[in-house]
């Protein structure tokens, strides 16, 4: 009689294109289980919004397994402890994962291998994040060198079938979902996540959605008020969807081309965080930590980063993204530059503190994409923009014709003509809304100071 085989889930919730899946169920009789495990990640537990996502997204995982004859067990506690756990009180001695490249991905990985037969598959990225090395044996710091370098092993590998059917060994019961508490209740603020469908079925459901207009995403996806973009961030970072399910859909379409690329720096980021694990705490440009920021403990710099959490910064465009990041967990990526120079350079305040809210506040909070995004716009990360490029608001929000975008996120200023509404201070402003917190000519001039200083 085969032995009991565990299927360890974490962020590759789905039950297709994952090998890990296929491999135990060839093996014997499975139990699948999801460890909530805030013990191992420390300070880096999963967010408020990543939790929500989380849960619903375990409901539609629980729901396919069963369709099959499974069901997902839930567990909490540290993995490296409660894994070995199962397999005594079951029998099983092979766990299949997913590799995983956090820090503390790695930790539990070396925590459950330690006493129980770990074996890994890949299937988080197009590639293992080491399989591309430069001339001299190096990880790439640049995108467009590594992107080339990728084009000579793609398309990736064919997305497989998972198991029809489950054999499903004897389990515990478990947690139940309503254990956990993932979602928010007093107050509800996730109302506006809604229109979200977590799960491998949704996930699904958007790329067919965005395979239909894929050609205007170049064009597109700078326009905030514009439908251009994917929305597949968070299906991506749960693995409701492999990387390369999303290439093979969408390779053959016409203009697919820019939106490849992007599936691809995602890639370039998880390769980055695996060469530099603090890469979402230590700035990889050193001189960056010399850096005189506003202090936040009280005062000015207090009241500024609660401004820019709340988006009542005064600058429409930064405003209208905080909202509806807070709304829906989500902000396009366009205005999340923006929002980020701005809290950065014209706020001065540490890119740090910026990474932090929007790990708390996404639906999409990767470790490797957010400290990447951050250090980039900072300028302090790898192929990052130059120090001294400081995103202006105004400009920014009319060259992009985000007028349609801000009337929806921040409604005092709906009844705003044209070019009012990218600087409403410039027209006698709007009831309700407040002035800007800094002015755009002296923050930059203050920024360029500060980073000038830094070099000496």
């Amino acid at each position: 009689m085969a032995a009991t085989q565990i299927i360890w889930f974490r962020q590759d919730l789905r039950l297709e294109d994952q090998a890990a899946v296929v491999a135990a169920a060839a093996a014997g009789p499975v139990i699948a289980v999801y460890v909530l495990d805030d013990a191992t990640p420390g300070e880096r537990r999963m967010g408020g919004a990543s939790r929500w996502w989380l849960h619903h997204s375990l409901a539609a995982l629980d729901t396919a397994l069963t369709a099959r004859g499974a069901r997902l067990l839930r567990l909490r506690g540290r993995a490296g402890v409660v894994l070995p756990e199962l397999a005594a009180a079951t029998g099983a001695t092979t766990v299949h994962a997913l590799h995983h490249y956090e820090p503390y991905a790695l930790t539990q990985q070396a925590e459950v291998a330690k006493r129980l037969d770990l074996r890994l598959y890949d299937g988080l990225t197009l590639l293992p994040p080491d399989a591309l090395t430069t001339g001299g044996g190096g990880r790439y710091r640049i995108f467009t060198p590594w992107w080339n370098a990728l084009q000579t092993h793609m398309p990736p590998h064919t997305p497989q079938p998972g198991p029809a059917q489950f054999e499903m060994a004897p389990a515990p019961a478990g947690d139940t979902l309503a254990d956990w508490a993932l979602l928010p209740t007093r107050p509800d603020w996730a109302m506006g996540f809604r229109n979200w469908q977590p799960g491998e079925a949704g996930a699904h459901a958007r790329l067919a959605d965005f395979a239909g207009h894929v050609a205007g995403y170049d064009t597109g996806r700078n326009f905030p008020a514009q439908a251009a973009t994917s929305r597949l961030s968070p299906h991506l970072h749960f693995g409701e969807i492999s990387p390369a399910q999303a290439w093979a859909r969408l390779a053959g379409e016409p203009g697919a081309r820019p939106f490849l690329r992007q599936i691809g720096w995602r890639d370039f980021a998880v390769q980055t965080l695996d060469a530099f694990p603090d890469l979402h705490w230590r700035a990889m440009r050193p001189e960056f930590d010399r850096i005189a920021f506003t202090d936040i403990d009280g005062g000015d710099g207090a009241y500024q980063l609660a401004a820019w959490q709340r988006g009542r910064t005064g600058y429409p465009i930064v405003d209208a993204g905080m909202r509806e990041l807070w709304a829906t967990g989500w902000m396009h990526n366009r205005v999340r530059m923006i929002a980020a120079s701005f809290l950065t350079k014209h706020l001065l305040i540490d890119w740090r503190h910026g990474e932090r809210w929007f790990w708390d506040t996404l639906v999409d909070a990767d470790l490797a994409n957010n400290a990447m995004g951050w250090q980039w716009v900072m300028g302090s990360g790898v192929d990052a923009a130059p120090y001294y490029r400081i995103f202006a608001p105004v400009t920014q929000s009319a060259k992009f014709d985000a007028a349609a975008y801000i009337r929806r996120w921040v409604p005092e200023l709906a009844a705003l003509p044209g070019k009012a509404i990218h600087a409403p201070w410039e027209h006698g402003g709007a009831r309700g809304y407040p002035p800007p917190i800094v002015d755009h000519a002296t923050a930059r001039a203050r920024a360029l100071a500060a980073f000038e200083a830094m070099k000496l």
